[in-house]
Order: structure tokens, then C-alpha cells, then sequence
């Protein structure tokens, strides 16, 4: 039997223990706030940084999944996360590392009600720091929480931004000026003008594709804003003028509110940028009929979309590449105002949109962001050790400029593919109709495709029968198509405008296009030519396959079948430096097969040889066909897929290149008409444009060449642009090559 000290003991142990258990079940968890941080980054990616205890810490990797993303993407408002990153993929972070060994099932509504080892218990270094891809789009109604304590660094969070023109200004394209307002707690809101500066208005103009900002008469808005009814949001921002997004600028002060309604003694926020060239607005048209203006010394390259592309710069009067090495959204944005876009969307690494060629011009940049161009930045003049495979690239914002409401694809089997139709006004209504396909092909599908934002094409097809289609397709709006390939849109082409001419009509005659996202990208070897160019004299009786297929000058066709025939030979070693394979347009079972030389053409003219004077006229030719499109190297890791033996596949791998020796036939220039003087060596590969590229001004080599009668001196080769008329006076040692006839 107890005693009653003893019950009394017991039962007072019982009661501390379900007092202490009611406390543990009842008490919430820390309040702490995230953030996400790091370089090379978008908005909606980066370092996972916790606020907790005022200090600013990092999340260990340990034992994170996806479900911990989950948690961590929708407290900060987005919908969901795609994936996580282990070892500091965003760069280290600094401080603290809060919480380690996180474990969380996906339902907590924060980071901190998931399992841990507690704040501040961790044996990690930052070099485990863990980063988070979160999905772009918002939650709905998003209320973002403001933790007073965490004021400093904390970044602006909102669901969205938009400008919200006057009437008069939402007629013009783009919309460059109006209120700012930001979506808040599933409502858009004003911002108080009483503490917005310059540089905020900078980044804005960078998030809706407009290169700078400019001061606004805030006048007529100030008439408006009266009338209109307020709704402010509750903080000041405070951008350095640097940032390529809002959500990089930091939370100013809270501004004290009238019933939350007015601000003291300021107005609604007014916003005015300045375009770029390309997209300045035009009352009467809509739009400025302009090209993209490539500025002199950078450009981009191999870009599917509009304000895309491998970033190329210019040094000693050739075109370069630069590293990825500290490349970053700050250095990216810099190139994007420079070339009359906005800020920049991405900072791309790894050669993302293909490989240069070339010199690598600048490594390891570094940008204020404020430069007027990126060869004011710094850069290490000094390091060493880049290759084309960490080829700098980016996205940049764009205006909206509608484009793709004026244009659509019909009856394809998705979304990438169909006969191409236009919006037109006729009769004082807008129609859709379809487009001749008299001269359609690949430039006129890469203009349709870059305006609808769907990528390269990969087909243009003049014929559209097996499509399904309404009236609209039997409609003729648009005829006589001519592209460059530069166009922003496809009524910037040449076309016969109103009067439409075509014969074929529309119906199953109607152009059509396919779409891709990756295109192959062939660039010719400089060195292979200038190594391998030598003169040789063949009797025309060894010439007769080459004869039957074209390989030969004109005057050959009444040649004595005894006389030689003197040919500069060469081999061409061609590489794929683009995104996806190169293959011949023409399907399998349509390919020609010549009997002289026993083999098929996948492609009739894969390359065009030619000598021209000085002044461009061209002095003799040649022409190569695609008989064995195939695999003869590839770069190291990367596989053979291409094979011309027993009637195989035919095609250029990426990463591989197919190489045409100097002994096989056509593989020449025929000079036996050509007197001694000074001349352009000319190689053009797929000439025709017949299977799309993702870069079309590196398929062109030219070379200076001089011939006395019996050498060739071949030198100065180069891709891309155009050759110098100047000519080299006396023979000094610059001559890379001298050949004779043999």
C-alpha cells in the first residue's frame, strides 16, 4: 500500500509531465522569413536563405528532397518547385547555417514547423548550401508577410507588376509609359511616389524590355489620379538601378497611409521608358517597321528567339566568344541594354545556345551594371584556358509588341506545325488568311516561327493538302514573300502588299511551316583549307563522273577528251556546333541515285566553290552534293550515329564533323579558264538554306588567294563577313600557303 507522500509524488509527476506535453503540442514554431539568393540565378531560383534570430543564414543540403523545396517555393508564393540543388550550385552563402537534416512531407505551411536538428545545430559547411528551382507562376492572392525584424535585405515581393497605360497611350505599341502597380494579396496597388527614384524606374523599364527610363510630366496623371479611386500598397522600394528584376530591389520603409487610401504628399507612381531601336512606336502603324540593329562591337548569335543568343564581341576587327567564368544576370543585363533590350531574363553557361568560333575574348567579366556597353567592363585580360564549351550566352526581356497576334498556324498536328495564316485588315474588318507559297522556304518559316516565339523551323512546306482547315485557308492575304531571315515579322519581309498575285492560289497550295526549338549550327574549318589547297592537272578522260555531275566549268563541254583540266583542290572538314543533328530534308526514299559514281544525294548542292575577283564576279565554280552526309570524327564522349555504308542514315551529329578529302571528286574549284591575278576563295555550305540553322553567317569562308599562272598561294581565311578588296602588294611571309600544280 502507498503511502500518501508517495501518491502525492507521483501525482504531481504525472501533472508536470502533461503540463510539459500541452506546452510542447501548443507552442508554434519560430517565426522566420526566406529569401531566395545567389548569382547566375531568375527570380524564382537560387540559394535558400533563412531570417531567424536577426541573422541572415543558409539551409544544409542534408537530407533535403523535394518535398522540403515544396515547402520552401510556396512560402515564398510561388505555386510548387521543380527541383532542388545540392553543393552550393548558387555559391556559398555567409554566416550561419540555420537548419540541417530537414525533413518535411510537403504540407507544412513553413520551413520551420519541418523536423531538424533545431537552428543554428549543424555540422555542414557552405559548400553544402542547398538552392531551390521554384515554378514562375504566383499563388493567387499571395499576401506577403512582412517580418519587421528581418527589414534589412529583405527583397520586394509581390505576385506581379504591370504598367497601366492611360486610353490614349494603349494605342500605341509598345506601351512605354503609365501607373506602375503591383499585385498584392490578389490585388493590384499604387506605389507613393514619395520616395521612387530614378534607378527604381530604370529597373522597371529593364523588366518590360526597354533598355532605359526617362522623366515622365506627371501633369495629365496627377488630373488622373484624382479621379481615380486609390489603393496603395503599404512600402516603399529601393533599387541601386542595377537590378534586372523587382524582386532583386529591396523593401524600403513602411509609408504611413491616410485609411490606407492616399500617401502624404506624393501621387501614384508613373513609369516612362525609352526603347530600343527596333521596337520605337509609331502612331500611324503601330510599330516601326525595323530590323534588329546590331551595334558594333557585340552581338548575339545562335538565338532562337527574339533578344536571345550567344554573346559574341568584337576585338581587333574579329568576332570572338566570352567565357562563362563569373558570368552572371548583372553582366548579361549590361549586353541586353546595349543592344536595345531591356534587362536580362538569364545568364546562360555552358555554351547553352551552341558554340563560337574564334578567339575567346573576355574571361572571368565583371559589370557594375551600369556600363554602356560590355567592353567597359573589366575583365581578366590574363586568364587563360577557355574553350568554346563554356561559351557565355542569355535571355533578354522584350516589349510586347503583339506579334503573335497577327499571325497563327492552323491544322497542324500541335502546336509547332501548320499552314500559316495572317491577320489582315480588309474592308474595315480584320480576316485571317492563308499565304502563297510561290518562293516560300527556310528564311520565310524562321521569320513565322521567331514571331509566334516558337524557335527555328525546321520545315517550310509549299504544299499544306494533309492539314485540316476552314475557309480561311482558301483565302489568299498575302503573296510574294521575300526574308532575309532578320525580321522581326513576316509583313517586314518583301511582299506585293494589297496586291496579292498568286497563281497556285491557297487551299492545298498554302505555305506552310514546322517549328523546333534546337537547330544544328555547320561551321567550315579555316585551317583544314588553308592546310590542304594545292593545284592539279587531270586529263579530261579521268573527268567524266565529274563531268556528268556538274563538277566542271563550261568550257569542258567541248573539251578534247586528251586536254587536262587544272583544279584547286582542298579538303572541307565540317563541324556541328549548334544544338541538335544535321539531316537532309529529303526523306530516305527520295534521294537520287547516281550511277556513275554509284552512290546517292541526300542533298543536290550541299556546298558551293567559287573564285571571284576582287569586285565579287565570280571567275569559276564549283559544286558539291551531299552524297555521304556522315560522321567522320566526333568530339571526345560524343558517338557516331551517321553512316553512308550500305545505303545508312546520313547526317552531322552534334559535336561530330564530316570531313570531304582533297583526293575524292568535285571536291575542287575548276581554274583552268582563270587567268593569274589576285582573287576571293569562296566556300558556302548548305547554300540554299535547305535544312534550317540556327546561324546562317558562319556557313560563308573566304579566303585571299593569288595565282601566277602555276602556284596558288591560298591565306587570311576566315568566317563569316565580308572579304576586303584590298589587296596584298608584294608576297610577304603572311602567306600561310603556297601550292603548286602537281
Amino acid at each position: 500500500m502507498l503511502r500518501p507522500v508517495a501518491i502525492h509524488c507521483l501525482f504531481s509527476a504525472l501533472l508536470c509531465m502533461w503540463t510539459l506535453c500541452n506546452a510542447q503540442s501548443d507552442s508554434s514554431p519560430p517565426a522566420i522569413q526566406l529569401r531566395l539568393a545567389g548569382e547566375k540565378r531568375k527570380h524564382y531560383e537560387g540559394r535558400v536563405e533563412v531570417y531567424y534570430n536577426g541573422e541572415w543564414g543558409t539551409v544544409c543540403d542534408d537530407d533535403f528532397s523535394i518535398s522540403a523545396a515544396k515547402v520552401v517555393c510556396r512560402e515564398l508564393g510561388f505555386m510548387n518547385a521543380e527541383s532542388w540543388l545540392p553543393s552550393a550550385k548558387y555559391g556559398k552563402g555567409e554566416g550561419r547555417i540555420w537548419l540541417d537534416n530537414v525533413h518535411c512531407s510537403g504540407g507544412e505551411k513553413s520551413l520551420a514547423q519541418c523536423h531538424s536538428n533545431g537552428f543554428g545545430v549543424s555540422d555542414c559547411k557552405h559548400s553544402e548550401d542547398v538552392g531551390v528551382v521554384c515554378t514562375q507562376k504566383r499563388i493567387a492572392g499571395f499576401k506577403f508577410i512582412r517580418n519587421q525584424a528581418s527589414e534589412e535585405g529583405l527583397s520586394v515581393q509581390v505576385e506581379d507588376v504591370r504598367l497601366r497605360a492611360t486610353y490614349s497611350q494603349r494605342k500605341r505599341i509598345p506601351i512605354t509609359e503609365g501607373f506602375l502597380e503591383v499585385k498584392d494579396g490578389g490585388k493590384w496597388r499604387q506605389i507613393c511616389n514619395e520616395e521612387w527614384t530614378e534607378k527604381n524606374s530604370r529597373v522597371i523599364c529593364g523588366m518590360y524590355g526597354f533598355p532605359g527610363e526617362k522623366r515622365v510630366n506627371t501633369r495629365p496623371y496627377k488630373l488622373l489620379a484624382k479621379r481615380r479611386k486609390k489603393n496603395f500598397w503599404g512600402f516603399s522600394v529601393n533599387c541601386t538601378g542595377n537590378e534586372a528584376d523587382l524582386t532583386d530591389c529591396k523593401l524600403g520603409r513602411e509609408i504611413e497611409l491616410k485609411g490606407n487610401s492616399t500617401c502624404e504628399e506624393g501621387m501614384p507612381v508613373v513609369v516612362s521608358c525609352v526603347p530600343g531601336r527596333a521596337f520605337a512606336p509609331s502612331v500611324s502603324a503601330g510599330y516601326r517597321k525595323a530590323y534588329r540593329v546590331e551595334q558594333p562591337l557585340v552581338r548575339l548569335r545562335g538565338g532562337a528567339m527574339i533578344g536571345e543568343g550567344r554573346v559574341e564581341v568584337l576585338k581587333n576587327g574579329e568576332w570572338g566568344t566570352v567565357c562563362d567564368d563569373n558570368w552572371n544576370i548583372r553582366a548579361a543585363t549590361v549586353v541586353c541594354r546595349e543592344l536595345g533590350f531591356g534587362s536580362a531574363k538569364e545568364a546562360l553557361t555552358g555554351a547553352r545556345l551552341g558554340q563560337g568560333i574564334g578567339m575567346v575574348h573576355m574571361n572571368e567579366v565583371e559589370c557594375s551594371g551600369f556600363e554602356k556597353s560590355l567592353t567597359e567592363c573589366y575583365f581578366n585580360r590574363d586568364a587563360l584556358g577557355c574553350s568554346h564549351e563554356e561559351d557565355a550566352a542569355l535571355r533578354c526581356n522584350v516589349p510586347a509588341m503583339g506579334f503573335h497576334k497577327r499571325l497563327r498556324l492552323n491544322g497542324g498536328r500541335n502546336a509547332f506545325e501548320g499552314r500559316v495564316e495572317v491577320l489582315v485588315e480588309r474592308n474595315g474588318s480584320k480576316v485571317w488568311g492563308s499565304v502563297c507559297s510561290d518562293s516560300w522556304g527556310t528564311m520565310e518559316a524562321m521569320v513565322v516561327c521567331r514571331q509566334l516565339g516558337l524557335g527555328f523551323a525546321s520545315h517550310a512546306f509549299q504544299e499544306t493538302w494533309y492539314w485540316e482547315g476552314d475557309s480561311s485557308a482558301d483565302v489568299v492575304l498575302m503573296s510574294g514573300v521575300r526574308c532575309s531571315g532578320t525580321e522581326l515579322t513576316l509583313d517586314q519581309c518583301l511582299h506585293h502588299g494589297k496586291h496579292v498575285h498568286c497563281p497556285k492560289g491557297g487551299g492545298r497550295f498554302a505555305a506552310g511551316v514546322s517549328c523546333t526549338q534546337m537547330a544544328p549550327d555547320l561551321v567550315l574549318s579555316t585551317q583544314a583549307v588553308e592546310q590542304t589547297t594545292y593545284l592539279e592537272d587531270r586529263p579530261m578522260y579521268a573527268l567524266q563522273c565529274a563531268h556528268e555531275e556538274h563538277c566542271l566549268s563550261e568550257s569542258a563541254n567541248t573539251a578534247d577528251p586528251n586536254s587536262y583540266r587544272r583544279l584547286l583542290r582542298f579538303s572541307s572538314q565540317i563541324h556541328n556546333n549548334g544544338q541538335s543533328d544535321f539531316r537532309p530534308r529529303a526523306a530516305h526514299d527520295s534521294w537520287v541515285w547516281h550511277e556513275c559514281h554509284r552512290h546517292f544525294h541526300s542533298m543536290e548542292v550541299f556546298t558551293h566553290y567559287d573564285l571571284l575577283s576582287l569586285n565579287g564576279t565570280k571567275v569559276a565554280e564549283g559544286h558539291k552534293a551531299s552524297f555521304c552526309l556522315e560522321d567522320t570524327h566526333c568530339d571526345e564522349g560524343i558517338e557516331k550515329k551517321y553512316a553512308c555504308a550500305n545505303f545508312g542514315a546520313q547526317g552531322i551529329t552534334l559535336g561530330c564533323w564530316d570531313t570531304y578529302r582533297h583526293d575524292i571528286d568535285c571536291q575542287w574549284i575548276d581554274i583552268t579558264d582563270v587567268k593569274p591575278g589576285d582573287y576571293i576563295f569562296q566556300v558556302v555550305i548548305n547554300p540554299n538554306y535547305e535544312v534550317a540553322e540556327s546561324d546562317y553567317t558562319n556557313n560563308i569562308m573566304k579566303c585571299s588567294s593569288r595565282y601566277d599562272g602555276q602556284r596558288m598561294w591560298t591565306y587570311n581565311c576566315h568566317i563569316g563577313g565580308s572579304m576586303s578588296s584590298e589587296t596584298v602588294e608584294t608576297f610577304p611571309g603572311l602567306l600561310t600557303n603556297q601550292v603548286s600544280h602537281r
